[in-house]
């Protein structure tokens, strides 16, 4: 999967994971992903609860030799 953006995160606590990718994804189409790299462990929980209540799609999630590596691809906002 070629992800068009990445979100370089390590380093930093949160919320800022999550806002940056929150920036990123409105920086993208639809149908993109964008890619997270962190090392904060909250991210485990922050992330998936905010793309689940901003209903974006997490593809992929997981975590190695403590970096955690999301996608998430952007889903338009519903329509009333």
């Amino acid at each position: 999967m070629s992800d068009a953006r990445v979100v370089d995160a390590l380093g930093t606590h949160c919320p800022v994971p999550v806002q940056l990718l929150a920036r990123a994804l409105r920086r993208v189409t639809p149908g993109a992903t964008v890619r997270v790299l962190a090392d904060d462990p909250m991210v485990a929980v922050d992330l998936p609860a905010w793309c689940h209540s901003h209903d974006h799609e997490l593809v992929a999630f997981g975590q190695s030799n403590g970096v955690w590596t999301a996608i998430v691809r952007h889903r338009p906002p519903l329509r009333a």
